[in-house]
This record gives C-alpha cells, structure tokens and sequence, in this order.
C-alpha cells in the first residue's frame, strides 16, 4: 500500500520556538521539499508564522501542505491551563484557515520523567489529581479542535506522563473514542519498551495517525544505564534515519496493511538543532528506505 508521506520540524531539531538555535522556518520548508515530502506537521506552536496568509503563501510556492498542528505542553500543570487554552484556540484557528484537519496532543517533556524515558518499571507516575487535570486539559483541547472542524490524537512521548501501556491504556479508558484519537510512534513506542508493529494492530479501533522513527540500539541502552534524559539521549544520536536503527518496518508494513490504515505517515528523527545540516541528508535517506519498502 502507498502512504502519504510527511516529515516535521523536529528532524531539525526544532522542539520549541525560542532555541536561537533553530534553522530558519523556510529553509525546513525549503529542505522538506528537497528531501522528496509533499507535507510536513506544523511544528511547535510559533515556530511557523502564525498568520495564514503568511503561511499558505509558503506552503504554495514550496508545493507543500500542513498534515498536522500540535499541542506540545505540560498537560497536568494546573497553571499553565489558561496558557495552553489560549495557545490552542489560535493555534486551531490557523490550522483550519490553512486547511489541516488534525491536531497532535502532547504532553511535553518534563525534568522528572525525562531521565526515565525507557525505563517503564521505574518511571515515578502521576497522582489522580494531577492525572486528572491532564485528562481534562486535553478534553478541552479536543473540544476546541473540533469546534474548528479539527480532530485532536494523542501522541504518547518519551518523558512526559503519557508514554508506557498503562498510561496509553489508562488516558484511552479515560478520553472516549469521539473525544480524542490516538497518534503512535514507531520510535516512541519502541523506547517505551512497547513492540510498534504489535502495538499498531492492539491499538487499530483508536489509531488516527502515525509517527515512524528508528531507534540506535546501543545509544538507546547507553542513555538508560546513564539516565541522560530524552533531550540528551536525542543530541547523542539515539534517534537513526529509518532503516538503520532497530525498529522492524518489515512488520510495521504488515501490520498497516493488515488494520487497513490510510492516513498519513510522518517521518520524524530529534537531534540538538545545532547539527541541522545533517537534517536533508537523513531526511532523505529515510524516505528512500520507505520506497524501498514498498510505503510510497
């Protein structure tokens, strides 16, 4: 089956708006086109323009679209509530002005649980009231989505507090089927010890959108046994073009093929932005894999 392909800011490293370290928005515009993708996700909030206009002008002369916005903060803070509210309805309203119909839910990466990514039996998690208040934080997420014709999916994240199978299992028991979606990723999955071709089939009734990644085994263990947390482990490498890490795509095509998914795929690989002219190169090398693989 062929796939609409996308890639994401965050291949260049671009995790927040504020890093003076990030490229310029138009040059991943620019490179995303030379690396062969006819879409890529919006990024974090602010790092494209947040004026429509400003935005479908570029999209249209770079011959690209927006397959997805997202919402990339700490869920369970109760005070940044109101913060992460406003952020969403501007957010939501762009998205329907540039016609993007999906809005990825994160909760972002904190300092606790970061130095526990892959390490679900250690992890520490959250209380009710704070799981709580991260339940409801991403309803209204959702509702203000859909109020803009626009479907919200939850992405479970290496160092936030939704990443391992009880929490996966836990906000989909919390949050119904017409509320939220579900986004995996391949890498995301593998670094919480989660099989991802497996997970996509267990997973099929709420899967909405899918993130493929590959994982370098050998940094994946380093970064575990030394407790660098996510970011580091990302700046040293753990994240490999596809193809080159331990992530079974042979089996991730089969498991697509089998549940009949047609969404887009987005290909996504975190590095520290400072090395972002390694980005095209990469880029390019995953998306020849997927032709080889029979994903485009």
């Amino acid at each position: 089956m062929s796939y609409s392909i996308a890639c994401a800011p965050c291949c260049w490293g671009v995790e927040s708006s504020d890093n003076p370290h990030n490229p310029n928005w138009m040059t991943v515009l620019s490179e995303a086109r030379l690396g062969g993708f006819t879409g890529t996700e919006l990024g974090p909030y602010g790092f494209l323009p947040l004026d429509a206009d400003t935005v479908n002008t570029a999209l249209y002369v770079k011959e690209l679209e927006i397959c997805a916005g997202t919402i990339f903060e700490p869920l369970s803070e109760s005070a940044n509530y109101e913060d992460i509210i406003s952020k969403t309805k501007r957010l939501c309203g762009l998205l329907q002005q540039i016609g993007c119909e999906k809005l990825v839910v994160i909760d972002c990466v904190n300092d606790i649980r970061s130095r526990y990514a892959g390490m679900p039996e250690q992890a520490p998690r959250l209380d009710d009231v704070r799981w709580a208040q991260m339940m409801n934080t991403i309803r209204d997420i959702a509702e203000i989505a859909k109020r803009h014709e626009i479907r919200a999916v939850v992405h479970p994240h290496a160092g936030g507090y939704i990443e391992y199978r009880d929490e996966i299992d836990r906000m989909l028991a919390d949050l119904s089927a017409d509320e939220v979606g579900l986004c995996l990723d391949t890498g995301h999955l593998y670094y919480a010890t989660m099989d991802p071709a497996k997970s996509l089939v267990e997973y099929k009734d709420r899967l909405e959108y899918v993130h493929f990644k590959d994982v370098n085994q050998q940094r994946l263990q380093q970064a575990i046994e030394m407790q660098v947390g996510f970011w580091q482990a990302c700046a040293d490498g753990v994240m490999c073009p596809l193809g080159e890490g331990a992530v079974d795509y042979d089996q991730v095509a089969h498991a697509l093929d089998s549940i009949g998914y047609h969404g887009w795929i987005t290909i996504e690989q975190e590095r520290d932005p400072r090395n972002s002219d390694t980005t095209l190169p990469d880029i390019k090398k995953s998306r020849q894999f997927l032709v080889e693989k029979g994903f485009i």
